[in-house]
């Protein structure tokens, strides 16, 4: 994260930027990433709390919109799983598709198994380890998990959540190992803007569930099998289309 305080006339405007991975040069060429340019104050408020916290080891006040590690973050996450699991199990329809580098969090773990059991569809995009049994018969019947291996090293961490038609989308520094909930300083923050969160929802969320070219799916023996559709070179490739996309523009950038 990075904060910019700037003087705009007789008052003092706040700047925060927000990632999804770190400020590295030689990575950046490699790692495809979000990033979330802001002023929105509730934002850019938190920012400023957490630096000063980090900074002085002051008490850090109850923030507005950002879950922060190693503070809160987990438990953040699971209570919005558990709220799923409730949901479901009372006949409401509710959904989580998460993508992240890797799944070893022993707690979110069980949180989604149970959730899954519950009733909730659940679609994971975990590009690295994961130690989550999908498709097993009985236990996690309602949860999917595959891989993309591409040209980019899928890097982001998206977080989506909706019971009915209510719908909250993250985007974090963390990916869901014990490590970066309760060793390590990480953020989460929500996408609020509608037009905003529809555009990842699409680009980053279901163009890589529908990826049929880059995309290996967990098997119940815990093995990965690559995806092939009937035509392969006509089959969906999320990071082509992402290319396809944005040749010449630099609204999405690597890093």
């Amino acid at each position: 994260m990075m904060l910019i305080t700037r003087r705009e006339g007789k008052k003092l405007v706040r700047y925060a930027h927000l990632s999804t991975g770190n400020y590295n040069p030689r990575t950046a060429r490699l790692y495809t990433d979000w990033g979330h340019l802001t002023a929105d104050t509730a934002l850019t408020a938190d920012v400023e709390h957490v630096f000063v916290h980090l900074a002085s080891q002051s008490r850090l006040p109850k923030l507005n919109r950002v879950l922060l590690a190693p503070l809160y973050l987990q438990r953040k996450l699971l209570e919005k799983i558990n709220k799923l699991g409730l949901v479901a199990a009372s006949g409401g329809r509710a959904r989580i598709v998460a993508k992240m580098n890797a799944l070893t969090d022993e707690a979110l773990i069980y949180a989604l198994i149970q959730a899954g059991q519950q009733g909730v569809r659940i679609d994971l995009i975990v590009r690295g380890a994961c130690m989550l049994p999908a498709q097993v018969p009985g236990v996690t019947d309602n949860i999917r998990v595959r891989s993309i291996i591409g040209r980019f090293l899928e890097h982001s961490r998206v977080f989506y959540f909706r019971h009915d038609e209510v719908e909250e989308l993250y985007l974090s520094s963390a990916d869901w190992m014990n490590r970066n909930m309760l060793r390590r300083v990480e953020l989460a923050w929500p996408v609020t803007d509608p037009v905003q969160r529809q555009r990842i929802v699409d680009e980053e969320l279901l163009a890589y569930l529908h990826d049929g070219v880059d995309a290996w799916d967990l098997l119940p023996d815990g093995t990965y099998a690559r995806v092939r559709g009937e035509h392969r070179r006509l089959a969906h490739s999320a990071q082509a289309a992402l290319m396809a996309r944005y040749a010449g523009h630099d609204d999405r950038r690597a890093g």
